[in-house]
């Protein structure tokens, strides 16, 4: 659990809006633009990768990201992992691990990044 995470966090376009919270010790419970959602950290290849799971939907679908927080706290990117690297249809957490480890220096892993900065 990243402490530092823990906030209100707006895109640096202002279009987008990110409240990060603690549910327990190892889940977050984000909510990103209208939509809640649950999100599990894990370093997977010395790369800070979370699983988010959409609440909100019935089949409750899984994205990843990679996040990076700046030294001071004050900036976060988020960034996609694009799913024809890690197919939607991979679900098995080994296996997802794996892919990433396999592919975590492949340009094609990762999608275009959204830069945050942290609410007063």
């Amino acid at each position: 659990m990243q402490e530092r995470l823990l906030c209100d966090w707006t895109s640096t376009d202002g279009k987008e809006k990110l409240k990060v919270r603690k549910l327990d010790d190892s889940v977050y419970i984000v909510y990103y633009d209208g939509d809640l959602l649950r999100a599990y950290h894990s370093d997977i290849a010395e790369t800070p990768f979370a699983s988010v799971q959409d609440l909100d939907s019935n089949d409750r679908k899984y994205a990843y990201v990679i996040w990076k927080l700046s030294h001071d706290g004050k900036r976060l990117t988020l960034r996609n992992v694009n799913n024809k690297v890690i197919p939607k249809e991979t679900r098995d957490s080994a296996a997802v691990a794996a892919l990433l480890t396999k592919n975590v220096r492949n340009p094609e892993l990762f999608g275009e990044a959204i830069e945050c900065t942290r609410e007063k």
